[in-house]
């Protein structure tokens, strides 16, 4: 294994959990979860050598994954047929969350997965402790627009929340 593999395995391997939650986020069902995993996984292992440090490799991540989770949901197939064997070499486990989970989360994430790509992600963000202003520059738009987006998108997400737990579908 070349430095510059073992050196991308350290960094995946501590920033998985990201992977896991937008993968969560974008996709209802656990195989198209762990499809848009290794997908964004093999689109990370692509663009590494061109990761040139000037920010953090979280916030390199984090780009790369919501932007492939859109692409990955917007495409018509929805999965990724990768016909590489260097992609076996980068498996990481799942983190999984198994069926004694919160109901509270599970809520969360159901309502999650009712929100368009775009809310999606600016939740996503909120949830991972970004200000407005970062959100902004992850984006590509004005922290007032940002903040605007991201106020609605949690309005959704409440609206969404409380007509489940009050049985109105």
């Amino acid at each position: 294994m070349s430095a510059l593999e073992k050196k991308f395995l350290e960094k995946m391997e501590k920033h998985k959990g990201v992977i896991f939650k937008i993968s969560k986020i974008y996709m209802d069902n656990d195989d198209d979860r762990k499809d848009l995993f290794q997908e964004i996984t093999f689109q990370v292992w692509k663009a590494y050598p061109t990761f040139e440090g000037r920010s953090e490799f979280s916030t390199w991540l984090y780009r790369i994954a919501l932007n492939t989770a859109i692409l990955f949901l917007k495409s018509e197939k929805k999965r990724s047929f990768i016909q590489n064997d260097e992609v076996d070499k980068f498996k990481l486990n799942h983190e999984e969350y198994n069926d004694s989970e919160e109901r509270r989360l599970k809520e969360m994430y159901d309502a999650i997965n009712r929100l368009n790509a775009i809310d999606k992600a600016l939740i996503f963000y909120y949830l991972e402790n970004y200000s407005g202003k970062e959100i902004a520059a992850q984006m590509g738009i004005t922290e007032v627009n940002a903040r605007v987006k991201l106020n609605r998108a949690k309005q959704k997400l409440k609206e969404f929340i409380n007509t489940k737990s009050h049985g109105i579908r």
